[in-house]
């Protein structure tokens, strides 16, 4: 064999040992040294993220089967609002599951201008930090105030849905 064979089959070895110590699920801080416990912000991310509490993740888990159960609860009155409210404009995308509503260009009843909506439910809450709104003109983005008023526009439908809901 070669010296650069050797070379060749040494690094390979080297690599190969060295992603199976990533994975070994043993701690790096050193014997007998306990590391800070996690933050609550660390250990929820973790969680999400697919790593167990102990760190026996390895860098193997990303070939098998997602671990991840990741559940969006989307508010269905402000769902509901956000489709009447813009039914001028032709749905393109719609994700119940993350809560986004993506729109071509439409132009409202009345209006000279078309307009294009991106709309986020990110919370299962009736509250206004739950929608997340974008509009677009062909020229550009809008005016902040207009967007504040579509979202409007929305949340009173939203709540008017609601309270018709309850009713019965």
């Amino acid at each position: 064999m070669t010296l650069h064979m050797a070379l060749r089959v040494t690094l390979a070895a080297a690599t190969c040992l060295a992603l199976t110590a990533c994975g070994s699920g043993r701690s790096t801080t050193g014997a007998g040294v306990d590391s800070p416990p996690a933050s609550s912000f660390e250990s929820q991310n973790r969680d999400t993220a697919g790593f167990t509490s102990a760190g026996g993740s390895t860098i193997w888990d990303i070939f098998g089967p997602s671990t991840i159960d990741q559940t969006v609860n989307v508010n269905r009155y402000l769902w509901a609002a956000s489709l009447e409210v813009l039914s001028f404009l032709p749905v393109t995308t719609v994700d119940p599951f993350t809560g986004v509503i993506i729109t071509d260009y439409g132009t409202p009843p009345g209006g000279g201008r078309s307009y294009r909506a991106t709309v986020h439910i990110k919370d299962p809450a009736l509250d206004a930090r739950s929608l997340k709104l974008a509009l677009q003109t062909r020229g550009g983005p809008v005016s902040a105030a207009t967007t504040r008023a579509v979202e409007d526009a929305i949340l009173s439908r939203a709540r008017q849905l609601r309270v018709q809901d309850s009713r019965i």
